[in-house]
């Protein structure tokens, strides 16, 4: 069998069984994040949250992994929630458990994301994209990112990210996306900036 070339897929669909290794990777690759990493404060407190966001998610079939869980991207679909209702219900006991008064961050930074999140047309949301640390560099996100961006543009259907990072921005860029407004979650400094891509 040949080597795996740049062409080559690397991405797939998750399933329930990919559930704890992509919420390591995705915990581990938010830990320094400017607005998530200062939020929850650290990797343990992140695994809470983006445990129950990928719980949710996956049945939709748009969250995407790497054969060794280097990278993942979490895409909800047009019309779809971001948590199931039971999810969404157990976000703030289980943050609390880990975080105790300390989870009213996290908890109210998000009716700001609500608040800038665009309505008026369908779109995906990508609402996480992360490389494990030891795979920084490596450009498996990037190609992972590519990938799922060709299957929404086979839909013709435009897509939606908020920007946590300003290192990230010109990554996001070059893939299409445009910077469209900005804001600071409430007690933050950092700067989030909302991003849109049009439907190709």
């Amino acid at each position: 069998m040949s080597a795996q070339t740049a062409a080559d897929p690397i991405g797939r669909r998750a399933t329930p069984a990919d559930l704890d290794a992509i919420t390591a990777t995705l915990s581990l690759a938010f830990e320094g994040d400017p607005v998530w990493g200062w939020a929850f404060g650290g990797a343990r407190e992140i695994e809470v949250c983006w445990r129950l966001c990928l719980h949710s998610a996956i049945p939709h079939g748009w969250v995407w992994t790497t054969a060794g869980y280097e990278a993942a991207a979490l895409w909800i679909p047009p019309g779809r929630p971001e948590l199931s209702p039971a999810d969404d219900t157990a976000m703030e006991p289980a943050l609390r458990a880990v975080m105790g008064a300390r989870a009213d961050v996290p908890l109210g930074a998000w009716p700001d994301f609500e608040t800038y999140h665009p309505q008026d047309e369908p779109h995906y949301y990508l609402s996480l994209l992360g490389t494990h640390p030891d795979h920084r560099g490596t450009k498996r996100g990037m190609r992972l990112l590519s990938e799922s961006l060709a299957a929404i543009d086979a839909e013709h259907t435009a897509a939606y990210l908020e920007s946590t990072n300003p290192m990230n921005n010109e990554r996001d860029a070059s893939v299409g996306f445009e910077p469209s407004d900005s804001f600071v979650v409430r007690g933050g400094t950092a700067l989030v900036t909302t991003m849109w891509r049009p439907a190709r």
